[in-house]
């Protein structure tokens, strides 16, 4: 199940359009954040799976659970292959998230859950947010909460991989963003590695968003990121 997926954090359809042209050999999974389904809306969606690409629907709910699960049954209908939630809006939030995934398909997408933004650090989480404890057990903690909830796996930076397989189990799903290659600008992200160091880790699923879209050659980029992302992932196997 090992992939990667490309961020793609366009402003419209038709700038997204442009780029997913390059692509003549491939069809890479591809996530779809909030500016992009805000500008197009569903409909679009539909037009990315018509080209035959794998969605991540990256929205990040957190809401109160019957809200969530309300939104969960409309998504369910949009055959997307992975949806998210944020893990801080508790274990009754996520399983209200996946009551609602299921409730009218015999299969659903892969539900997932955030831990701490790529662009959080220990400073922010002490002195904005109050919580005292390492960041490191802050993400574990949240993580299992995901797993309590019956969720299929985490976002989390590819820096915490290790030690929430550790404390969630091997078949519990890591996605990880804040994916650079080592002549890429860090940008707003703080917790990051590269392809390599990622599969190393254990990470099921590798995000790469600017690295790629910004790259001169994106297909190329692209399939350089996956090759040394899948070669990774099995010397560590």
């Amino acid at each position: 199940m090992k992939d990667l997926i490309i961020a793609l954090d366009f402003p419209n359809g038709k700038k997204t359009m442009e780029f997913l042209d390059k692509f003549t050999n491939e069809k890479p999974f591809v996530k779809i954040g909030m500016e992009l389904f805000y500008a197009e809306g569903t409909p679009f969606l539909k037009k990315i799976k018509e080209y035959g690409h794998k969605i991540f629907l990256d929205l990040k709910l957190h809401d109160i659970p019957n809200t969530v699960k309300s939104a969960m049954r409309v998504l369910a209908d949009l055959e997307i292959d992975m949806v998210n939630v944020h893990s801080a809006g508790g274990v009754m939030m996520m399983k209200a998230a996946l009551e609602g995934l299921t409730s009218s398909q015999s299969t659903r997408p892969l539900l997932i859950a955030v831990t701490q933004l790529t662009s959080t650090s220990q400073e922010m989480l002490r002195n904005e947010l109050l919580i005292q404890q390492p960041i490191n057990d802050t993400i574990v903690h949240y993580a299992k909460n995901v797993k309590e909830a019956g969720l299929d796996g985490v976002v989390c930076s590819p820096l915490e991989t290790r030690i929430i397989k550790q404390a969630c189990g091997g078949d519990f799903l890591i996605i990880t963003p804040g994916i650079r290659l080592k002549s890429s600008a860090k940008d707003d992200q703080v917790r990051i590695t590269t392809p390599t160091q990622a599969g190393k880790n254990g990470s099921d699923f590798i995000v790469i968003g600017r690295p790629i879209t910004q790259a001169e050659n994106p297909a190329e980029t692209y399939r350089k990121c996956l090759q040394e992302f899948l070669f990774s992932s099995k010397i560590q196997e």
